[in-house]
């Protein structure tokens, strides 16, 4: 049975693990149970040490799908020895429900609660809500300083997990859900001579809060060993209507020369409005054409 497009919901699960390619399909394969499928093939970055998958399915049905990709994850990838410059604190890093308009949120929110519950009590993860679930609370909040900083909080009585045991496995960590619309996953690699400390410093400028903040812009200055040291801003825009992919290109510009994109995932046909023409942008795919319509 085909997905209904006027009910289906996604998924973007985030696994710290981008090398195995035998792992990263036996997680692929064990998200797609029922009508869930995936929409694309999971963007795998070593340098970055994750793969997000994107999926499609039904309300009623996709926390399923992701409780078995969880588990397929928790069984084969261990954060023992783990290596990548993107924050993380699990392996089951993030699992956003993502609803594509204002009447699916509910279903949505509902779907990340059950998802939550199913992977702290059925897995043994802690698991914490970010975003409406949890009143706003942030993402980038419960990353700052990786699992042991969130492990120490607990300990300290300031946090605990919303759902699952009160104290991770070290080797497991923590899982993090929320119920959001779109955003737009977004890399800018800056051109030579530029560098790390560049990068960072484009990051904590351009970012909502920043000097030059930018509208629902999260930011971070990264360097990718394995494509020679380059130096990368690297960022989420939480509303392309907002902000769009042309003002972020346009706004890093104006400090470093930009090499090329990077698109993580798909993004709304929208958001590439405007885009530059000469600038190449890897891995650019649309939500419309992933889902036919």
């Amino acid at each position: 049975m085909p997905l209904d497009p006027k009910t289906l919901l996604m998924a973007v699960p985030n696994i710290s693990e981008a090398v195995d390619s035998i792992t990263l399909e036996a997680i692929g394969a064990a998200f797609e149970t029922g009508q869930t499928r995936l929409l694309a093939d999971p963007h795998s970055d070593p340098d970055h040490g994750r793969s997000v998958f994107t999926l499609a399915g039904q309300p009623g049905e996709l926390a399923g799908s992701l409780l078995a990709g969880a588990r397929a994850a928790l069984e084969r990838v261990t954060l023992t020895g783990h290596s990548g410059a993107h924050p993380h604190v699990g392996v089951v890093d993030v699992v956003p429900v993502v609803f594509l308009d204002d009447e699916r949120r509910g279903p949505a929110m509902a779907e990340a609660l059950v998802a939550a519950e199913m992977i702290g009590t059925q897995l043994g993860v802690p698991v914490f809500l970010y975003g409406p679930l949890a009143e706003g609370r942030t993402r980038a909040e419960l990353r700052r300083g990786g699992g042991a900083a969130l492990s120490g909080r607990i300990a300290a009585g300031e946090l605990s997990p919303d759902f699952g045991p009160a104290t991770a496995d070290g080797a497991k960590g923590f899982t993090l859900v929320a119920a959001r619309p779109p955003l737009v996953a977004f890399n800018l690699e800056l051109a030579a001579p530029a560098t790390l400390a560049d990068a960072k410093l484009i990051a904590a400028q351009l970012r909502e809060g920043g000097e030059d903040g930018l509208p629902g812009l999260k930011a971070i200055g990264l360097e990718l060993p394995g494509r020679g040291g380059v130096a990368q801003v690297s960022m989420n825009i939480e509303d392309h209507r907002a902000l769009s992919l042309a003002e972020v290109v346009a706004a890093v510009s104006s400090r470093a020369v930009v090499a090329e994109a990077e698109l993580v995932g798909l993004a709304p046909r929208a958001a590439f409005d405007g885009f530059p023409d000469g600038l190449l942008c890897r891995n650019r795919a649309t939500l419309e054409d992933a889902l036919g319509f």
